[in-house]
């Protein structure tokens, strides 16, 4: 198949609520600076995937963007600078129902008036949940590559039928999709190696073990139950969101130690000998989720479930150590804490393997020749 030479590509990301109200809240300020100051704090902060999809994309000749559709200041802000859509933005800071509704409206129009202005072959959301179906026709309608990402839970199929392309790190969401008449192809997470000059790793790691991620009941239910229980069995310290909704008897509360959002995570996680791994239900007992990557490209141990397709991306209990219930992680994190030279020997494999098989630099160049092979076909 011929080459279809460089691409131009417009990556649509979002971000969490609760980690753009902490940024702009400690940078006061910052929701009136221009639109590219405004971007750069952002991507600065390493939260999620940064920039890696477009940087890699340069990196490999193409033309590529981010944009976080999400961030309210961020989008006004080139709104702004392109004389455009101004009044219902205002009527989007209204706290009324009236409001809210403008500021989905509004942050819909100004996501459309950056693909207008950018004119990508491909479209690829890194949230399904973005845009309406009536909006991913009018895209495909204009000749453009409309293609998603996805490692949880998935829209309804009238939502996901509005991709030509849907790529995930969920096997188990490769034929389901297919089934639909959408394609998609299976790409699993990576790490981003420009962390490792970003963040330092010295050796130091006064944390003995370590979870970083969501703690609230209502999205991870299973997840936290086993924090809970795990609290009262090991000296486990515990970053992350949603700590504030549980309840005033969740063992959690005495061993949160705030939340650490991108580039904080990854100094945490920098500074851990053990990280335990836990997975949302939409995993369905697969390998998949970031903190695999995160934690052992930033040098710690850790301890995630048992899955059927782990060694296909990492060797279990000589890069990474597995356990199949409470018990078990129990009797791992005690082996790892009384064997530090086991311990250090499975985050060096676990590193390793990570540097030299699971980099964005690999991935995105992976991602890239599927997106020539769909626009070539």
């Amino acid at each position: 198949m011929a080459s279809i030479g460089r691409l131009r590509v417009l990556i649509v990301d979002t971000v969490y609520p609760a980690f753009l109200a902490a940024h702009y809240a400690e940078r006061p300020g910052l929701d009136r600076a221009s639109y590219d100051e405004q971007l750069a704090a952002l991507i600065a902060r390493r939260f999620g995937t940064s920039d890696v999809y477009s940087y890699e994309l340069r990196r490999l000749g193409h033309e590529a963007i981010e944009v976080i559709a999400n961030a309210g200041a961020l989008q006004r802000a080139w709104l702004s600078e392109h004389r455009r859509g101004l009044p219902l933005a205002r009527l989007a800071d209204l706290p009324t129902r009236a409001g809210a509704a403008a500021a989905r409206v509004f942050l819909q129009r100004a996501l459309r008036a950056q693909i207008n202005a950018f004119e990508p072959q491909v479209i690829y959301f890194q949230d399904l949940w973005v845009a309406p179906r009536r909006e991913l026709e009018r895209l495909r309608g204009q000749g453009r590559l409309v293609v998603g990402q996805i490692a949880s839970a998935p829209p309804g199929p009238e939502v996901l039928r509005g991709f030509d392309l849907i790529v995930t790190s969920f096997p188990h969401y490769v034929e389901r999709f297919r089934a639909l008449g959408v394609g998609s192809e299976y790409l699993p997470i990576s790490f981003d190696t420009r962390l490792l000059e970003e963040v330092a790793v010295n050796g130091e790691r006064p944390h003995p073990v370590v979870f970083v991620g969501g703690v609230d009941r209502t999205v991870h239910p299973a997840g936290v139950a086993l924090l809970e229980r795990l609290c009262d069995r090991v000296d486990l310290e515990v970053w992350g969101y949603g700590a504030a909704a549980l309840p005033a008897s969740s063992p959690i509360r005495d061993r949160h130690r705030g939340e650490a959002w991108g580039l904080d995570m990854y100094r945490v996680l920098a500074r851990s000998r053990v990280v335990v791994n836990r997975h949302i239900e939409a995993a369905e007992g697969f390998a998949n989720n970031m903190r695999l990557y995160e934690a052992t490209g930033m040098g710690a141990a850790l301890v995630t479930e048992r899955a059927p397709n782990l060694d296909a991306l990492f060797a279990a209990e000589r890069e990474v150590a597995t356990y199949d219930g409470e018990d078990e992680l129990v009797a791992r994190i005690e082996q790892l804490r009384a064997d530090e030279n086991h311990r250090r020997a499975l985050a060096a494999a676990g590193h390793e393997r990570t540097l030299s098989e699971h980099t964005y630099e690999r991935r995105i160049a992976q991602l890239a020749a599927m997106l020539e092979a769909r626009l070539s076909s």
